[in-house]
């Protein structure tokens, strides 16, 4: 017998899937284009862009924004995805593109919250000349104390109860789970307010190895969607506290 049901639902996982690559492709590129642009631009310090200027604070909230929409959605694919699977399968098959949709914008609208912050942040750094011109921290102590603040943080309940809550995303939406379009952007704004709970910190050692340095965005990108998703997350993320308290030390002893 031929099962027609379970096609619509792949139909959609395909059409969201592509959709949420197409946009993470793109918000790598944009970085790519940019990081290849400020290293130009670094070379000279009067190049570097002063936050003190509204235009040069409105691209840093786009480099904030579009940063994080490359370096967490990947890690919120799965959920995504999930959210998708559970509307089609409540039987509100009108619905489910245009809830992902509304899902992941509520996400990505906390992230963009935070990119606003740490736009900000930067601002007032370059405006007081603790930034490089690689929009890092100018002083060693400085990135010492970030390096033991992020890894204590990996250490704390509230870290662990963030990060459990987005590991698991199936036990979310039995909990949290509200109908129609309303409920997707109420759930959108709760998920990624675990998931902000989760790696903010994290991303704020942007400041310390250097805001545009992609190998690093890279990198923290990879740790956030590991720490996720694959087994031993506990361990993971008590591992990675411990070596970045001792690269804080390390770097105090340097100083």
């Amino acid at each position: 017998m031929v099962r027609l049901g379970p096609a619509p639902l792949r139909s959609d996982r395909r059409i969201a899937l592509g959709g949420l690559v197409a946009v993470v492709l793109l918000a790598w590129f944009y970085l790519w284009r940019s990081a290849s642009g400020m290293d130009h631009a670094a070379m000279t310090m009067g190049a570097m862009p002063r936050a003190a200027d509204p235009g040069a604070l409105a691209l840093t909230f786009v480099m904030w924004t579009v940063m994080m929409v490359g370096m967490m959605l990947p890690s919120a694919a799965p959920a995504i995805l999930l959210y998708g699977t559970l509307v089609r399968k409540s039987g509100a098959r009108g619905t489910v593109l245009p809830g992902i949709s509304i899902f992941a914008g509520a996400y990505l609208l906390i992230w963009t919250a935070f990119s606003a912050a740490a736009a900000l942040l930067q601002s007032a750094l370059e405006n007081a000349s603790l930034m490089t011109p690689a929009m890092a921290l100018a002083g060693a102590g400085m990135s010492a104390v970030a390096l033991v603040a992020a890894g204590l943080y990996q250490l704390t309940p509230l870290k662990q109860a963030c990060l459990n809550k987005c590991r698991n995303p199936l036990q979310f939406f039995m909990m949290r789970w509200r109908a129609g379009p309303g409920g997707a952007f109420r759930m959108g704004l709760e998920h990624g307010a675990y998931c902000l709970g989760c790696c903010w910190v994290l991303m704020l050692l942007l400041f310390v190895a250097g805001v545009m340095n992609l190998v690093w965005v890279a990198l923290i990108a990879a740790f956030v969607f590991a720490e996720k998703l694959l087994p031993g997350a506990r361990l993971v993320s008590h591992a990675a506290g411990a070596m970045l308290i001792l690269s804080g030390i390390w770097v105090l002893a340097g100083i």
